[in-house]
């Protein structure tokens, strides 16, 4: 990865906060929804990139919580590295459909935003 691809790249702090907006969660109902394993308090400093590393115990539980992947976010917070060797160009974690079109984080995340808006509408149409 380039300095300037590394420069561009969303810190999982940033990631949580945005798949939690995504949820339309706050930091209270997080720690409530965890059964207090993650305190407001100590998401907000995650959020904030202040804590850069935490537990992977936390992030297996805000992993189930936000339903997102556990090995994306062990990746981000640097314990593991990603599967393989890949090139520059290419993307772990992203659905094949779109894996050549290189999306950002924030892009992935309104698409993934976008697909559960259509599924959701299906089923309200009771279309499959």
């Amino acid at each position: 990865m380039t300095d300037e691809a590394g420069a561009r790249a969303v810190t999982l702090g940033r990631y949580l906060a945005m798949i939690r907006g995504d949820r339309k969660l706050t930091l209270r109902q997080v720690e409530e929804a965890t059964g207090r394993e993650v305190s407001n308090a100590y998401l907000s400093q995650l959020e904030n990139d202040k804590i850069k590393q935490p537990s992977p115990h936390i992030l297996h539980t805000l992993s189930d919580l936000y339903g997102v992947s556990y090995t994306g976010l062990m990746e981000r917070a640097g314990y593991i590295k990603p599967e393989g060797t890949r090139g520059d160009s290419e993307r772990h974690g992203r659905a094949a459909t779109f894996a050549d079109m290189e999306l950002s984080d924030e892009e992935e995340v309104e698409l993934l935003r976008f697909l559960r808006f259509m599924r959701s509408d299906r089923q309200a149409s009771g279309e499959t």
